[in-house]
């Protein structure tokens, strides 16, 4: 019977046990929902990117350059100065390794000679070549996982001679809880 009993508690203890989760970026645009994964491996510019959009830093910006076949960029505007007087400038984590693929998740940056990225900015690769003449010069942290159909409709929207779409695509940023299963069936590898 105490082992009956032992089985029973046991059971009801893994069984009421909660599934683990894992942070994941979400966009919200006109077009739809993006979801991004970001890499444990670049841990500066992952929990920039999270503070950022648990603020809701980024909800006041747009997708403010859409280039077809290079790349859809949102976040803070680009500048004539660059981001020399940014409080969101980070050290380059490139020895990561993570390359400018198709749907790679970056930080912008401007010319700065350290390479520092712009946490404030960020860019999906919309190349379906990928961009590699960029890669260890730009800081790419994350994958889209969801939305790319998303992306390749913005870069197409008719824009200004800087790049800026007409209509803006305004974008709400958040940080959203998914677990094991659901990412594995969205293509991630945990």
């Amino acid at each position: 019977m105490k082992k009956l009993l032992a089985l029973v508690l046991l059971f009801t203890v893994f069984s009421c046990a909660k599934e683990a989760t894992y942070q994941v970026g979400q966009i919200k645009t006109p077009q739809g929902e993006l979801l991004v994964w970001l890499y444990d491996d670049t841990p500066k510019h992952k929990e920039a990117f999270l503070e950022l959009a648990e603020e809701g830093y980024f909800d006041d910006y747009t997708f403010n350059r859409v280039i077809d076949n290079f790349v859809a960029q949102g976040g803070c505007p680009d500048t004539p100065e660059g981001f020399a007087y940014s409080v969101h400038l980070l050290e380059p984590e490139f020895e990561a390794g993570h390359k400018h693929v198709y749907g790679a998740f970056g930080a912008g940056r401007d010319g700065n000679p350290g390479k520092l990225s712009a946490a404030c900015q960020f860019y999906i690769v919309q190349n379906k070549n990928g961009l590699s003449r960029l890669d260890g010069d730009y800081m790419i942290y994350g994958q889209v996982i969801k939305g790319m159909d998303l992306v390749d409709e913005m870069v197409k929207v008719p824009t200004d001679s800087i790049d800026q779409p007409l209509t803006p695509i305004t974008m709400e940023v958040n940080v959203v809880e998914m677990t094991k299963n659901q990412l594995k069936a969205l293509g991630v590898e945990l």
